[in-house]
């Protein structure tokens, strides 16, 4: 239980770390977070809602979904890392019990934060957080 707390803490500060540094934002929570557009904010509000259901194999088939267009404009690639950051620490912020009880683990959310990360160009800096964890 404590490890899982712990890990559940790391991921936080790791998300929380990379939007500081790539959007020169401290954001305390999700609540916090601004998005451009308001497409991105009603997407991450089905993206939590999804969660909420359970469904977050779903959600996060939705989310890459929304990544895959290559011809995007840079400010538009970073409002989406933006939102799958935001999307990655919902997801963490759900109780063991209920992560278990959906068949998702903590381990499945940092490695969706390692692949958005690299899909970004960002892999080395989410290797570099997690590299004693």
């Amino acid at each position: 239980m404590v490890e899982k707390d712990y890990i559940m803490r790391i991921i936080h500060e790791m998300v929380r770390t990379i939007i500081r540094l790539v959007f020169h934002r401290d954001e305390e929570s999700q609540e916090e977070l601004v998005f451009l557009d308001g497409a991105n904010e009603d997407f991450y509000q089905k993206l939590c809602l999804l969660t909420d259901e359970g469904k977050m194999n779903e959600a996060e088939n939705q989310l890459y979904q929304r990544l895959e267009p290559e011809e995007m404009l840079e400010e538009e690639n970073l409002e989406n890392l933006k939102l799958a950051l935001a999307f990655y620490d919902y997801l963490n912020n759900k109780d063991n019990d209920f992560l278990e009880s959906h068949d998702y683990s903590r381990e499945e959310i940092r490695e969706g934060i390692c692949d958005v990360m690299k899909r970004f160009g960002y892999g080395g800096l989410a290797e570099t957080l997690l590299e004693n964890h």
